[in-house]
């Protein structure tokens, strides 16, 4: 009898496809009972079917168009909110556009008939099912109702907004009422921008005043994107709030300010570090975020290649001696740090930290905030720690003499030192040491380890492709064009899992320089950062540019990445 997949059944289908094996079919059929799952479902969940495969077999069997992924990402959101976000969550269906007397939806069941149903008389047109994947669905639900949300929430904000007055010969903005009725819509505005950087899984909010507007972008994965333009009456009104949660002077407009807040919301506590400062448009604010919930990551999940990963891991375990992460901020030094005091922790050993702020709380380490207005500074902590019997110590940054002085004494008394420096790469760090004011024989002496590190965009899984670079790529990459023939080199479309960024998560790279002998007779010598970067290649250092050129002929990340992270010796 001749196959038709209009008349076969699904596993069928999947079977005469090559996608699985009558094997595969039969299990999932006796365990999609138990995840109260429809076949295709089950065979996902048990790892033997992809999404695409599902949906290429049933369009083969019922007939619908799979639905064009590069159209999710621009949908008219007038068009999207004609299903509640609730029925479209709960129902696992989305609107996408209309066609003719129809309206277009993108269902993960088509076959659902009391669905299809119901959405005819919620829509009162005609429906035209396409077939959608369960992830792209959600991500895509999630996408445009966040939107519809926070567009709604800002007209609300906006609509609300009648107490500024402008004084257009002096050009100046007057809050006409500081009663907390007309503060209302600011404070929402606030709160709502608030929220969606800790739901976008932001670490940065930049609030700053342009023209004609205001402009607030999140840094998400090391890069800023813009998330909405409130209009510029509202500007003093946010630095007012801003300044009130954080106990800042209201009336002090000349001079930048610093202090912070700790918010606790549905998702999460976090502590939100503000910066105020003062430019020729108005006063910008940055709010650093950082999440107060238990440290989550591991050794294991930064990044190493595991030859870095051993030596690393060797290092740590020493008894003395110092240890330091460089790089600029938010390179992600006091992660790699905190995952490494996860590592080696154990009940034997006492931990202390000092650090301005605590990014991370971990549980069974002491952990000391700096405070610099009572007096109680990195110095006159650490001095304190030395009477507190320590075993490790991890000192949040390296700035000053003091601080350095403290951290190689430390060292050279028996204990294990953590820490961090702001320097390019790992040579460097060596040398900045000693232009501190350290003398070098001490330098030589303490110094275990020094790790530069830098964090690069990963590529997102869903939308990679195949990327053909330029010549001017390729030199500045310092690939010949025999090199680059062997490297399959990937780039991110875009697509609504990423936000249309092409990056998914990052990744850190990493320049282990280990003290040999060699290197610390150089140090001692006060030689300089060249003579120790070529004593450090010979015994097989790897540069944060070699780093970052693995991770892209892996395919981790792509070379567009590797020319902005890092540079070529």
């Amino acid at each position: 009898m001749s196959y038709n997949p209009q008349f076969a059944r699904l596993g069928e289908i999947l079977v005469h496809e090559g996608f699985v094996n009558d094997d595969q079919v039969k299990e999932a059929l006796i365990k999609q009972t138990n995840f109260g799952l429809k076949i295709g479902e089950t065979l996902i969940k048990l790892g033997y079917l992809t999404e695409r495969q599902l949906l290429t077999a049933l369009n083969m069997q019922l007939g619908y168009d799979i639905v064009k992924e590069s159209e999710l990402m621009d949908l008219d959101l007038s068009i999207v909110s004609l299903i509640p976000e609730p029925y479209a969550v709960q129902n696992r269906v989305i609107a996408l556009r209309e066609e003719g007397d129809g309206i277009v939806v993108a269902l993960a069941d088509p076959e659902d008939l009391t669905v299809l149903d119901s959405l005819k008389k919620i829509l009162g047109k005609k429906i035209k099912p396409e077939l959608i994947g369960d992830t792209v669905l959600h991500d895509t639900i999630e996408k445009h109702y966040k939107s519809i949300r926070t567009t709604t929430q800002v007209e609300d904000a906006v609509g609300g907004f009648d107490f500024v007055a402008v004084d257009e010969d002096e050009n100046e903005i007057t809050i006409a009422s500081a009663s907390s009725t007309a503060d209302a819509p600011i404070v929402k505005l606030l709160n709502l921008i608030i929220n969606e950087a800790i739901k976008s899984g932001a670490t940065d909010i930049h609030i700053e005043p342009l023209t004609k507007n205001t402009r607030v972008r999140y840094r998400v994965d090391g890069a800023l994107r813009e998330v909405m333009t409130p209009p510029i009456g509202m500007h003093p009104g946010i630095i007012s709030i801003v300044k009130v949660m954080s106990k800042l002077n209201i009336a002090e407009r000349r001079l930048p300010q610093d202090g912070h807040i700790a918010l606790k919301t549905s998702l999460k506590s976090v502590d939100v570090r503000v910066s105020i400062t003062p430019t020729v448009l108005g006063e910008k604010v940055v709010m650093r975020l950082l999440d107060k919930g238990e440290f989550g990551f591991k050794l294991t999940t930064l990044g190493f290649e595991q030859e870095d990963m051993d030596i690393f891991k060797k290092i740590i375990r020493r008894p003395y001696g110092i240890i330091i992460v460089s790089g600029p901020t938010g390179s992600g030094k006091s992660t790699s740090l905190h995952a490494a005091l996860k590592e080696i922790q154990d009940i034997e050993s006492n931990i202390i930290t000092v650090e301005d702020p605590v990014e991370y709380r971990l549980e069974g380490i002491t952990q000391i905030e700096t405070k610099e207005q009572i007096g109680l500074t990195f110095g006159s902590a650490l001095r304190s720690v030395l009477r507190q019997d320590p075993d490790i110590v991890l000192i949040g940054e390296i700035r000053d003499e003091e601080t350095a002085d403290i951290a190689i004494k430390f060292s050279l008394t028996g204990h294990l030192v953590f820490t961090t420096l702001h320097a390019n790469d790992a040579p460097a760090t060596v040398t900045r040491l000693m232009d501190i004011g350290i003398k070098p024989y001490l330098v030589g002496s303490s110094l275990s380890l020094v790790m530069a590190q830098r964090l690069v965009r990963k590529v997102c899984p869903y939308c990679v492709g195949d990327y053909k670079p330029t010549d001017q790529e390729l030199s500045d990459c310092g690939l010949t064009p025999e090199q680059a023939a062997k490297i399959q080199f990937k780039l991110g479309r875009g697509c609504v899992h990423c936000d249309n960024t092409g990056f998914s998560g990052r990744t850190g790279i990493f320049e282990l320089l280990t003290v040999n002998p060699e290197i610390r007779r150089i140090i001692y010598e006060g030689g300089n950062q060249d003579l120790i970067r070529e004593a450090a290649l010979r015994a097989g250092m790897r540069t944060l540019h070699d780093s970052a050129m693995k991770k892209m002929i892996n395919g981790v990340t792509t070379i567009r990445e590797v020319i902005k992270m890092t540079i070529v010796e």
